[in-house]
């Protein structure tokens, strides 16, 4: 049997994170981290998948933002760490940290991300809160219209 080299394992847990099986993405990034230790998304993903797992988001986001320091050129690690920050309920950063990621380099998993959010337009008054009455009734009769 061929083993796998660090790469391959990588590959393979990123499409295990995706389908949703977060503990064999685990099992499978800590094997090729084994293997390759220098690999900052490989390290990225299991700051992320530990600290999803344990709820210690705070210590994951640490974490991945030392790796963005010590690796900014690296897309995917803003990604997790626009992940992490989603999942701790901080969505304005994370959308900030994805951006800020595919500015250096597109990845299609980041505009998956950014699509699923979705974007808010501006409020129809302004100066008004978001959720008054008015700017809901008029943003929805504008909709429906099609003038925004």
């Amino acid at each position: 049997m061929k083993e796998d080299s660090a790469r391959d394992l990588v590959e393979k847990g990123v499409r295990l994170f995706n389908t949703g099986n977060n503990l064999a993405a685990l099992s499978t990034f800590e094997r090729a981290h084994a293997l390759d230790s220098t690999d900052p998304v490989c390290q990225s993903y299991i700051a992320l998948l530990i600290a999803t797992e344990r709820g210690q988001f705070q210590k994951g986001i640490k974490a991945i933002q030392d790796l963005v320091e010590r690796n900014p050129a690296v897309p995917e690690v803003y990604l997790n760490l626009g992940r992490l920050y989603l999942k701790s309920g901080s969505k304005g950063q994370a959308i900030e940290t994805v951006r800020k990621g595919l500015g250096i380099s597109p990845i299609p998993d980041g505009m998956k991300f950014l699509d699923a959010l979705g974007t808010r337009k501006r409020p129809v008054i302004p100066f008004m809160a978001r959720g008054n009455p008015l700017n809901r009734f008029l943003g929805k009769l504008f909709s429906k219209l099609g003038l925004r």
